[in-house]
């Protein structure tokens, strides 16, 4: 089975492919049209691949009595949590207004579907993928609605234990080949003792058939940088333009200045990765000349003399002569000319030197 797909269109995920940065602006918006497509604009101009956001139908999502539950403390935006909600609720009609907005700006956007009738709204407005946040990543009909819509989706694993995650990947795999799964944590900020980042080294061997991520709600850059580090396919970070705004996202989230850092270290990171084959690099020959050790004559040595071990030393020389490595390969051998002390042992005064050993 693949490790690769599409996510996006033209974007492809897993593999040798860049980490896709998905900045998660939520409910950050504060309610407000023109904040949330001030943060697409951010999202863009910071260098993620997607602009994303959480779509609720009130209704559907929450019953009468928890819409109804008293909401009085800092962050709430109504005295009730379902008025607290629907302030920070966009309408279908914002929603692709939006949309409009990030592909005029030219970043990817979708949403967070947190129930089934967002699902069908966000499938018939056809965003390229459908997130699954950590609350759902259990809701096993609901999984299988988005599955059996073939869109490509991103599933964190806040709350949830490897067990149910196997549930999660045997569900999905029915229906849908194309979806990646996030090591989370959900707490808001988190603790750094609490993200375990070799998680996803185990998802990586539970689940080798398709890539894996992580969606992260610490402070800083670091974490997630390292993350990617580990092998993170996907990277989902909350983005807010003032930590201290009103709102329990908004700590955990990054400012525009880190959000870009986190771009800029991500792809900084991945061409470090390189290669996993060793070898001498062009870059490195300048040194090795510069640098390089050679063995040289630690006693004055006569002609015809039969070369010891105590007769050598290996010291930085000019000219350049035999390498370091291969001291071992002279003892035993005769010189074929005198060689002062301190003076470079060169390949050819070294009889049957280039036949038998390493030049």
């Amino acid at each position: 089975m693949p490790v690769t797909f599409e996510l996006c269109p033209g974007r492809v995920i897993g593999g040798d492919h860049p980490c896709f940065i998905i900045a998660e602006i939520g409910i950050n918006h504060q309610g407000d049209l023109e904040t949330a497509k001030r943060m697409i604009k951010m999202a863009k101009d910071c260098g993620a691949d997607c602009a994303k956001f959480q779509k609720s139908e009130i209704a559907c999502r929450f019953n009468k009595k928890a819409l109804l539950r008293p909401y009085l403390n800092k962050n709430s935006w109504g005295d009730t949590y379902g008025e607290h909600k629907r302030h920070l609720e966009f309408s279908h009609e914002q929603y692709k207004e939006l949309q409009k907005y990030a592909e005029e700006v030219g970043i990817f956007f979708t949403a967070s579907a947190t129930d089934g009738m967002a699902v069908d709204f966000l499938d018939e407005i056809n965003v390229p993928f459908i997130k699954v946040t950590s609350t759902d990543a259990s809701n096993f009909s609901y999984l299988e609605k988005i599955a059996k819509k073939g869109r490509p989706m991103v599933v964190s694993s806040g709350m949830q234990s490897l067990e149910r995650m196997r549930q999660v990947y045997k569900t999905l795999k029915k229906y849908n080949l194309n979806f990646t799964i996030l090591q989370c944590t959900s707490c808001y900020p988190l603790d750094f003792k609490n993200v375990h980042l070799r998680v996803i080294l185990e998802y990586q061997k539970e689940f080798p058939d398709i890539p894996v991520g992580y969606s992260g709600h610490e402070s800083g850059i670091c974490v997630s940088v390292a993350a990617v580090a580990m092998g993170a396919k996907v990277l989902e970070r909350h983005v807010t333009f003032n930590k201290t705004w009103k709102g329990s996202d908004h700590a955990a989230s990054l400012e525009p200045s880190e959000l870009a850092e986190l771009v800029r270290s991500i792809r900084t990171v991945e061409i470090a990765m390189g290669s996993g084959f060793k070898q001498i690099l062009p870059c490195e020959e300048p040194f090795c000349k510069k640098l390089g050790k050679s063995v040289v004559a630690k006693v004055s040595i006569q002609k015809g003399a039969t070369l010891t071990e105590d007769m050598l030393a290996v010291k930085v020389a000019e000219p350049i002569g035999i390498p370091a490595e291969n001291i071992y390969d002279l003892l035993g051998k005769t010189v074929l000319e005198d060689v002062e002390e301190d003076e470079s042992i060169m390949p050819e005064i070294v009889e049957n030197y280039c036949k038998k050993a390493k030049c």
